[in-house]
């Protein structure tokens, strides 16, 4: 007697546990949890966009007013002083940053490229959606591409006006978004430290990650009403992405701290080489255009900055005068790339013998591994040393060592010899790269990074996964740092 194939069950093994469907099919349809937390940001940014689009075409429209006038056919009707065509477009436009994720995430805003991308990208399709409306309408020049550039740069512009003004005043943070740890056992504590020390965040469980895969794991996240999971050292099995689908089906954000082979992993597209799954990277069609812009960039604002802040250098140089006896500057040794050793500027901030007293301090040290020096409260600095720290002004004189090719605006911090020579040998990857004014680890807790371990990670993760869009984000959150003093002295 035959038998029909839904009488046949076939039994696991051990290792896969029986699951009641589909993991991919959701229990039923619902948005993210943690979409209803993200309403006052999502709202704001829709509102920045449609200001900015609305900017940028009355500029368009004012400049195109010396040139040929908008066809009658792409004006219809006017609502708050703008033609329909902008509203169409306008709609079309949030659509496709929608798409792009520029709205979902708590770091959509940061996007600068991708936004940028994502607004030219619309323009251009514009153009091919107009062609096939009506091959015979062509729309002004001067006003197609005014409206462009101006889109893009309002786009950018007001998105980070909005983020940076809202979340000073703390609309974006007034409920703590609840977070469930995944890690091993060492660096639970560790990871829960610096979660503690956002303001944004409140950890509501955690668990070992040899456990993450167990069926008891969702239940315990589900109890706990996490929004997010963060996870690090999830244990190897053949279904990596088991715990991304359950918690997908529940709602639940999942943050995995990759490490650097997970980050080049990420660069890859998924692709079939000789029917074996592969990630393919591929080198650009025009090689190191990227970081040549990364120089031109440095080069320019340095240049710039230290010619538009020379009034600000010649009033620090008279106040350390007239405040305390010694030079303006301070000039020291630090390593940078290759390991090279060059002469790094700042300001004058402690009393002259400082390094030498710096012997005396060493059993106050904050630092636990011993290898930065950090002292709160530090006898050594000046009262004027003490403004020029927390507000980073000391730091200005380093764009001549940015203009002379030693350093860059953005890049893993140059350390004194003392720090270089506690060392461990995977620290010195750091010196693979130019160092920087700023990086990773001064937006990330500044002088709270009490482990030089974490701070170097931070390095490593802005080696792996840099780009110019990670130095614009870094460099506005180091602004925004800068201007209200965080975890400076």
């Amino acid at each position: 007697m035959a038998l029909s194939h839904s009488s046949v069950v076939v039994k696991l093994p051990h290792s896969i546990e029986p699951s009641t469907g589909d993991i991919r099919a959701p229990q039923k349809l619902r948005f993210a949890k943690g979409l209803m937390g993200r309403w006052p940001r999502i709202s704001a940014l829709l509102v920045s966009d449609f200001v900015a689009l609305g900017i940028a075409w009355e500029i368009a429209a004012k400049f195109n007013q010396f040139y040929a006038p908008i066809p009658p056919q792409l004006i219809g009707w006017y609502w708050l002083g703008l033609p329909s065509l902008f509203w169409a477009f306008s709609s079309m436009m949030v659509i496709v940053l929608a798409c792009g994720g520029l709205y979902n995430t708590s770091g959509a805003w940061k996007h600068y490229v991708r936004a940028g991308q994502l607004v030219s990208l619309t323009y251009l399709w514009s153009l091919v959606i107009s062609y096939f409306y009506d091959p015979k309408l062509d729309a002004p020049r001067s006003l197609f591409f005014t409206a462009w550039f101006s889109s893009v740069v309002m786009v950018i512009g007001l998105r980070l006006i909005t983020t940076l003004v809202l979340e000073q005043i703390g609309l974006f943070h007034r409920s703590k978004i609840p977070v469930f740890i995944i890690a091993p056992a060492d660096r639970l504590p560790i990871l829960a430290q610096v979660i503690q020390q956002q303001s944004q965040y409140r950890i509501v469980g955690a668990a070992l990650s040899a456990t993450a895969n167990a069926n008891s794991m969702m239940q315990l996240i589900c109890k706990t009403s996490a929004v997010e999971v963060l996870a690090e050292g999830l244990p190897q099995t053949d279904l990596a992405s088991m715990l991304y689908w359950q918690l997908r089906r529940e709602g639940i954000t999942l943050r995995l701290l990759p490490s650097s082979v997970e980050m080049l992993h990420r660069r890859g597209i998924p692709e079939m080489f000789a029917h074996i799954p592969t990630l393919r990277t591929e080198a650009p069609l025009l090689g190191g255009l990227d970081y040549q812009v990364k120089r031109f960039i440095d080069m320019g604002a340095a240049l710039g900055l230290l010619i538009l802040l020379v009034p600000v250098f010649l009033g620090i140089a008279l106040s350390t005068k007239l405040t305390s006896p010694g030079p303006v500057f301070f000039c020291q040794e630090r390593v940078g790339l290759g390991g090279q050793i060059f002469q790094m500027w700042k300001f004058r901030t402690m009393v002259v013998n400082a390094e030498a007293l710096q012997a005396k301090l060493e059993s106050q040290n904050q630092n636990k591994d011993g290898i930065l020096f950090k002292v709160k409260d530090d006898p050594r600095l000046t009262q004027l040393g003490k403004f020029l720290r927390r507000t980073s002004l000391d730091e200005l004189p380093q764009l001549i060592n940015v203009l002379l090719g030693q350093m860059s605006l953005v890049g893993p911090r140059p350390l004194p010899i003392r720090d270089v020579e506690r060392f461990d040998s995977w620290h010195h990857i750091r010196h693979h790269v130019v160092p920087g004014m700023t990086g990773l680890w001064q937006i990330s807790g500044r002088s709270k990074v009490g482990n030089f371990n974490e701070a170097a990670r931070l390095d490593l993760y802005y080696i792996d996964n840099w780009s110019l869009n990670l130095d614009l984000e870094i460099l506005v959150e180091t602004a925004r740092i800068v201007l209200f003093g965080y975890g400076a002295y």
